[in-house]
């Protein structure tokens, strides 16, 4: 679950490169530093899709007390909850953890002016967010800084949700997703749906060289109906070499898709699918 969000470097399993290691660093500056070359995009196009989809959830009466929570999964350094939660963009979250002057902070002194920033941009209309990876060091300096309001490192594609995690599912009415479906299956989603308590609607952002289908047909099983939106992909990186990209051009064609002016043309592409009780 560590590195969903991104890809990597030195590491390349089944043709797509992996940056596992910036998942394990105290603070998010090397993410933002590795990633900033590659032009890691997805989480900027999340935003505002995330933000409906919250307000949407929010708004839904399904007869349980209070707001319902969103659960990010593959949270990494809870990127996601920032830009739901925050006046703050991608853009300016890149310029702030790779200047020149945050590079010599120590982690604590980062975490305690992350902790006021944050809070000094939170939204009127912010939401609980929870936060789900196997990287712990990750997931803790989120909750640290309070962009999220739990965290949880189960990895539910090995063994089922722990005690605490359990029960916080009974809180999540949303749960968010981008990029993940590269390293998490079917058996993460069945997992949170067992353990939901509300009415839990899903928005994924999703590579195309993936295929979401065996995952769609779990959440069918739970009465969820997905809709693709076929107006448009979404760009989210960069390819880190031609090995790479051949790689993409490759699985996206085994899917049926068109890679021409998308993989072709350097960037993974992925497509967004929106679950939901009854929607078709």
């Amino acid at each position: 679950m560590a590195g969903s969000g991104s890809g990597g470097t030195e590491d390349v399993a089944g043709g797509k490169s992996r940056f596992d290691d910036i998942y394990d660093r105290p603070d998010p500056r090397m993410y933002f530093g590795r990633l900033a070359p590659l032009e890691y995009e997805i989480p900027h196009h999340a935003q505002p899709v995330f933000r409906q989809a919250s307000a949407e959830r929010a708004a839904f009466d399904d007869g349980c007390p209070g707001r319902p929570a969103v659960l990010d999964v593959c949270c990494s350094y809870g990127i996601n909850a920032a830009l739901l939660n925050h006046d703050v963009t991608l853009a300016e979250m890149y310029e702030r953890y790779t200047s020149p002057a945050r590079q010599a902070m120590p982690t604590t002194e980062l975490a305690a002016q992350d902790k006021e920033f944050y809070a000094g941009r939170r939204r009127p209309d912010a939401v609980p967010v929870f936060g789900l990876d196997v990287a712990a060091p990750a997931v803790r300096y989120a909750l640290e800084v309070g962009l999220l309001d739990a965290a949880f490192t189960d990895d539910l594609e090995q063994a089922p949700p722990g005690p605490a995690l359990s029960r916080a599912l009974a809180e999540v009415g949303l749960i968010t997703l981008t990029g993940g479906g590269s390293y998490i299956t079917a058996r993460t989603f069945t997992a949170l749906l067992d353990g939901a308590r509300r009415p839990v609607w899903i928005s994924a952002f999703v590579l195309r060289t993936v295929s979401y289908q065996p995952i769609v047909r779990a959440l069918d099983g739970y009465g969820l109906r997905t809709t693709l939106d076929v107006s448009r992909t979404y760009p989210q990186r960069r390819f880190t070499d031609e090995r790479e990209q051949r790689y993409a051009i490759t699985a996206v064609r085994a899917l049926g898709h068109d890679p021409a002016g998308r993989e072709e043309s350097g960037r993974f592409h992925s497509l967004h699918y929106e679950s939901r009780p009854g929607a078709r």
